[in-house]
C-alpha cells in the first residue's frame, strides 16, 4: 500500500512539472518541440509542430533493430539516430520538452548529446 502511494506522488508531481512546461514550450514548423517520454524499457521521442498538431520527426527505441535500453547510453545512441533524422529532415534548432522529467540522468544524456550532434536545443 506505501509503495503505491509513493508512485502515485511521483506520478502527479512529474505531470504537474508536465503543465507547467508545456504552458511556457509550443512547437512551431522553424522551431518544434521536442517531447521525451522513457519507460523503464524504452525511449520515445518525437518532434511536433504545435501549430499544424504534426509530427515531423520519431523516434521508438524499441522499434529499431537493435533495440536500446531505456539507461544513459541508450539515450545517447538514441540522441545520435533522432539527431540525424532531424538533419534529414531540414531541422536545426529546437524547443526540448522533458515531459516533466527531472534534467539529470537519461533525460540530460539525450539533450546533451543532441547538442554534440548538431542541433541547437
Amino acid at each position: 500500500m506505501r509503495r503505491s502511494k509513493e508512485l502515485a506522488r511521483r506520478d502527479l508531481r512529474r505531470l504537474k512539472r508536465k503543465r507547467k512546461i508545456r504552458g511556457r514550450i509550443s512547437g512551431t514548423a522553424e522551431l518544434p518541440r521536442v517531447t521525451f517520454f522513457r519507460s523503464n524499457k524504452y525511449i520515445i521521442v518525437q518532434a511536433i509542430n504545435d501549430a499544424e498538431g504534426k509530427t515531423l520527426v520519431f523516434l521508438n527505441t524499441a522499434h529499431l533493430e537493435n533495440k536500446l535500453p531505456a539507461n544513459i547510453n541508450g539515450a545517447k545512441e538514441a540522441a545520435k539516430i533522432f539527431a540525424q533524422k532531424l538533419k534529414d529532415a531540414g531541422i536545426d534548432k529546437v524547443a526540448f520538452d522533458r515531459n516533466g522529467y527531472k534534467y539529470h540522468g537519461v533525460v540530460a544524456a539525450f539533450a546533451d548529446t543532441l547538442r554534440e550532434n548538431g542541433i541547437k536545443v
